[in-house]
């Protein structure tokens, strides 16, 4: 049985509610929904529910 690691394609700042998504394209962070505020010091949720690990098969 083989642990794979997965990374979130969507963030939201806890304090201005500025929504971002994984761009493949660019290999970055791209907001979503031109809203929030750039001088935020972003509060990503990184402690929320997004579970990085997924179990395989063998």
């Amino acid at each position: 049985m083989s642990t794979r690691i997965r990374r979130p394609d969507r963030r939201e700042c806890e304090r201005c509610g500025r929504v971002e998504r994984w761009s493949d394209d660019a290999d970055a962070w791209r907001v979503d929904d031109g809203e929030g505020d750039v001088y935020c010091i972003h509060e990503w949720d990184i402690n929320g529910s997004f579970v990085p690990f997924e179990k395989g098969g063998a």
